[in-house]
């Protein structure tokens, strides 16, 4: 009878091990990893955290520690990396930053730089496509006679102009936010409307 018993749980641990090892080896389609990683990083700070640094890495260059744990923060919340051990949670997450961008193809390195310092992408240019041409679109709807006008500001005066248009800017996505989800607070819709305007 114990052998019987002992033949069984055998039995029981074996389906499951049979299972994880065809687990291992299942291809996952790119559609349904996206799925899965935005569900961990809704429900996990950590998985958020890195995959915050991945997106940064590849959108800006020469980034300091202070700089990208400044910049996650802003997409996320303050304090995101913990209060006492934030220097070690930072090391962990650069480490599985570091081989998640290598297996896309990109080395992270860092540069040591008086003028340049911190964390880039080797091969990259010093400024992201995206990020170029973002600029070359605003350049190209800058008036002469609207930097006529700026320039005979104070600095005081262009300091709140800009304060002031960044304000409306994420107040008028917050309103559209709300619109969409009557459900969440006016905080939430202002906090959502921050990360988007960090991510």
């Amino acid at each position: 009878m114990s052998r019987g018993g002992a033949g069984l749980s055998c039995k029981a641990i074996l389906i499951p091990l049979s299972a994880l090892v065809y687990n291992v080896r299942m291809k996952i389609s790119p559609a349904a990893a996206n799925v899965l990683l935005a569900n961990a990083i809704a429900r996990d700070r950590t998985t958020a955290r890195r995959a915050a640094l991945v997106t940064i890495l590849q959108q800006e260059r020469y980034l300091t520690r202070e700089q990208l744990i400044v910049r996650v923060e802003g997409i996320l919340c303050k304090g995101c990396f913990g209060e006492s051990a934030w220097v070690d949670i930072f090391f962990r997450d650069m480490q599985t930053v570091k081989q998640a961008l290598k297996a896309d193809g990109y080395q992270l390195a860092y540069s040591r730089r008086l003028k340049q310092p911190g964390y880039y992408l080797k091969g990259q240019a010093p400024v992201s496509r995206s990020l170029i041409a973002i600029l070359e679109g605003s350049a190209a709807e800058v008036d002469s006679s609207q930097i006529a006008i700026l320039k005979q500001l104070t600095y005081n005066q262009r300091f709140h102009q800009g304060c002031s248009i960044s304000n409306l800017a994420r107040q008028v996505v917050a309103n559209r936010i709300r619109q969409r989800n009557p459900q969440i607070s006016l905080a939430e819709s202002q906090r959502l409307a921050i990360r988007k305007g960090t991510s």
